[in-house]
């Protein structure tokens, strides 16, 4: 672990890790509620359930969520240049959504869409230039190995996805950074029974605390949000972390809810507004919104039982691949 504050190996790497851990939680408080009030306030949104409930609360929490990260990765972790980018364009994602939070009027789809497309496309072609033995799919019984043009587009497509299906599932106070805190668990567990390198899981960590910073403040009846610029960046984070795992189609699983409740609604919209096609008429979107105005779950009930589901299937994919 080559990092500023232990160069010449002065301290042991245990107790390093535990001041890391230490570090980045006491540093995500301190400065989540001391910076809160500068934060722009939610407007409330007009098309979710419940959706006025969050207007007046500070929004854009994200900011302070990837300082935190980049402050104590920097510290930490490593200065490879790999990392490096990484950081780089997670802030890039949460510069972007932090942008549109602060808006006067909010950015349209086609300008955030492609926006995520540029940053999924440098965090594609970053990554296989660094890991060109890890452009694989696992299919179980096969692996099939791709020209590095094809993975870094599939790959970018994967990104884009995963950015907009995190932004999708934000929905409600403490939902999506349990979810994330859920799936970077499982793929930290994954990777080490795959090639995930133990640097990058240190990273990963890092994440995991500074968003249960967060969710200290965020857990119902919330206090801040973390807005699209938290959501749009961890989903970066996130898919970054499965590719580092060498198998894209662990997202699947450890990220099934995730990818459920998010994509379900770009695919109801998508139909609609290109191919012209009324699908899923009795279902609203996202689907954290459905089980709640229309199955009648409280907030509660809705997080904890996605919960559960995600750590069913998660549980069940870390027992077949070890």
């Amino acid at each position: 672990m080559l990092n500023l504050l232990n160069l010449n190996g002065a301290l042991p790497q245990k107790i390093l890790f535990v001041f890391m851990i230490l570090f980045t939680f006491a540093l995500g408080l301190f400065l989540l509620k001391t910076l809160r009030n500068r934060l722009p306030q939610d407007g409330g949104r007009d098309f979710a359930f419940n959706g006025k409930l969050s207007a007046g609360k500070p929004r854009g929490a994200g900011i302070i969520i990837v300082a935190v990260f980049m402050i104590s990765c920097l510290l930490f972790v490593g200065l490879r240049a790999e990392y490096l980018i990484y950081y780089l364009l997670v802030f890039a994602g949460m510069m972007s959504g932090f942008l549109d939070d602060s808006a006067k009027k909010p950015w349209g789809e086609y300008k955030k869409g492609a926006i995520d497309l540029i940053i999924a496309a440098a965090a594609s072609a970053s990554f296989v230039s660094f890991n060109p033995e890890k452009t694989t799919i696992d299919l179980i019984f096969y692996e099939l190995r791709m020209p590095a043009v094809v993975f870094t587009c599939v790959m970018t497509a994967f990104l884009w996805l995963m950015i907009n299906a995190a932004n999708c599932t934000d929905g409600i106070d403490g939902f999506f950074g349990s979810l994330s805190v859920n799936s970077l668990v499982f793929i930290m567990l994954a990777g080490a029974a795959m090639s995930l390198e133990s640097e990058y899981a240190d990273i990963i960590v890092v994440m995991l605390f500074s968003i249960l910073a967060y969710l200290w403040f965020n857990s119902e009846p919330s206090s801040m949000l973390m807005g699209d610029a938290g959501s749009r960046a961890i989903g970066l984070f996130i898919g970054i972390s499965v590719a580092e795992t060498g198998n894209l189609l662990l997202s699947i699983p450890l990220c099934f809810i995730i990818l459920l409740d998010g994509l379900i609604g770009i695919a109801k919209v998508s139909m609609i507004r290109f191919l012209k096609i009324k699908a899923l008429k009795n279902i609203r979107t996202p689907l954290h919104d459905h089980v709640r105005k229309n199955k009648g779950w409280s907030n509660t009930q809705t997080i904890v039982r996605f919960q559960l589901i995600q750590l069913l299937i998660s549980a069940v994919t870390l027992a077949l691949i070890k």
